[in-house]
């Protein structure tokens, strides 16, 4: 068991809530809440697929050494100069 603390417009929001609930209380309209949260996270399918897929175009012109520190920084700090002048 835990205590939350909520400010006075969470708080109003949760009454209203109970008010649209009332065979509910404050626990398990809460324990519901996390439920249907939890259950939108769809753990079966891996992170990438959750948030739908890999950034597309990311890498698409960068060079096949930038894992290298001294090219990533090279790149970095060609890129925030052309961004920046």
């Amino acid at each position: 068991m835990f205590t939350v603390r909520l400010d006075p417009e969470t708080e109003q929001q949760l009454a209203d809530l109970l008010a649209h609930a009332p065979d509910s209380n404050r626990s398990e309209l809460i324990k519901r809440l996390i439920k249907e949260r939890w259950l939108t996270l769809d753990l079966d399918r891996p992170f990438v697929e959750r948030r739908e897929g890999h950034p597309k175009h990311l890498l698409q012109d960068a060079p096949p050494d930038l894992s290298e520190r001294a090219v990533r920084k090279q790149a970095i700090a060609s890129y925030l100069k052309k961004r920046h002048s």
